[in-house]
């Protein structure tokens, strides 16, 4: 399973750190993502990593802001958050796909499939006021 943390209420320009806790599966195998779902719109993929090769990807929305990590140790995946503003408030959700050949880093953050992942959280909110 994998068990999202560190979401809450800041100010437009402040930082939040993400935290993706994985259990039961070995990070390496998979492709990591982190997406965000707003009231009435679509799963947006905000990151999407496959750590075996460290190919990453962001949403334009969030690039040069947003940076994805991991910490194999602890089998977390962190999505440090800095810049936000008030249209990053969402919900925030980890999910993994295990790797499979022909799949892409930027094709699971472009056409998010939350039903078709291995694993996927119930995700922690972000609440960014102006």
């Amino acid at each position: 399973q994998v068990m999202e943390s560190g979401g809450g209420v800041v100010q437009a320009g402040g930082s939040l750190r993400l935290s993706c806790i994985a259990s039961g599966f070995t990070l390496e195998n998979y492709v990591i993502g982190w997406f965000r779902q707003a009231p009435g719109q679509e799963p947006e993929g905000v990151s999407c990593f496959r750590i075996r090769d460290e190919n990453t990807y962001y949403s334009d929305s969030v690039k040069g802001r947003f940076m994805i990590s991991r910490d194999s140790a602890k089998s977390t995946v962190y999505l440090q958050m800095d810049g936000l503003k008030p249209e990053d408030t969402a919900k925030y959700t980890c999910g993994a796909d295990l790797i499979k050949p022909g799949g892409t880093v930027q094709g699971m953050c472009i056409s998010p499939a939350p039903h078709a992942y291995d694993y996927w959280g119930l995700g922690t909110q972000v609440t960014v006021s102006p």
